[in-house]
């Protein structure tokens, strides 16, 4: 019969599953669906101040180029040739990556072994080589979000799918030997051959690309500086200090640029589908795991 501690519990050197060693996140992930909450405020903001601020009320607007003409344009940020738009929104999917790879790249992960085995080195870096993997796959599934929206669905993407499917058109003079406008399929043909989409409902890609990106980045840099508190005295690394602080500048940016389009670009319906559909790829990355348990071990959850 094995002896037992006063605890009752066996004495032996066998440790416990090296599962059970990692500490619980869930109390501080529980808080994450708050912070979406900043989105469509933002929308709302931007969208009252255009109707309240004279200069942007009164300023023409024009419903092919989505945008107020640039000779009358109200403010510097509702010209579409800004720098900002043209060398962050336009490549901001560029930004998002690279961001999200230095975090991800530099990333320490809080795994505490609740006993001082031989193996518990080995299992704190097995641990924290699977919640790396899980964080590249979540920003896989998120990238293919953007993909398929915004880029390239087996043809055209599913915005230009759409626009076409309510009604949308190219409108585009003709030439003789020019390719039949019915034919020009997506936004970018159609503007390269001098025509406009007129017709259909265009969801705003600008805010679907800033507001999946930066949700992105900030459901999994926010558990991190909400373990802040708790690392008082803990000496940081400063690779990862670096990263998150360039995590946040790329976020805060892109919260910038989503409350100068709700401002001064798209109805506020194009808006508001641009950000359903970057609230579904979300969903599906970190809430959809939570009621399919298949899923959880792929994707996982992030955590500080």
């Amino acid at each position: 019969m094995p002896t037992t501690r006063r605890n009752g519990a066996p004495k032996s050197g066998i440790s416990p599953p090296a599962l059970s060693s990692v500490t619980p996140q869930q109390p501080r992930s529980s808080r994450l669906p708050l912070f979406l909450a900043i989105y469509p405020a933002t929308l709302l903001v931007g969208s009252l101040f255009s109707l309240l601020d004279p200069s942007a009320r009164s300023a023409p607007y024009s419903a092919l180029s989505q945008s107020h003409p640039p000779d009358v344009a109200p403010s510097y940020f509702a010209h579409k040739k800004n720098v900002f738009n043209l060398y962050f929104v336009k490549v901001g999917w560029f930004w998002i990556t690279i961001s999200y790879l230095a975090f991800l790249s530099t990333r320490t992960f809080r795994i505490r072994s609740r006993t001082r085995s031989d193996g518990g080195a080995e299992v704190e870096q097995e641990q924290s080589a699977i919640k790396r993997a899980q964080g590249l796959v979540r920003w896989v599934v998120v990238t293919a979000w953007w993909v398929v929206v915004a880029q390239w669905f087996f043809g055209p993407p599913l915005i230009d799918r759409g626009f076409k499917w309510t009604g949308g058109k190219c409108d585009v003079l003709l030439e003789e030997g020019a390719k039949d406008a019915g034919e020009l399929v997506t936004a970018a043909a159609c503007k390269l051959a001098g025509g406009a989409w007129i017709g259909g409902h265009d969801i705003s890609g600008h805010v679907f690309l800033l507001v999946l990106g930066s949700a992105f980045l900030g459901m999994e840099v926010l558990p991190v500086f909400m373990a802040r508190k708790d690392m008082i005295g803990e000496e940081e690394d400063d690779g990862q200090t670096w990263a998150v602080w360039f995590v946040g500048g790329v976020g805060a940016l892109s919260w910038w640029m989503i409350l100068m389009t709700a401002t001064y670009f798209h109805t506020w319906f194009e808006k508001l589908t641009g950000l359903l559909v970057a609230f579904a790829a979300i969903g599906s990355v970190y809430f959809l795991p939570s009621m399919l348990p298949a899923l959880e071990p792929i994707v996982g959850a992030p955590s500080a």
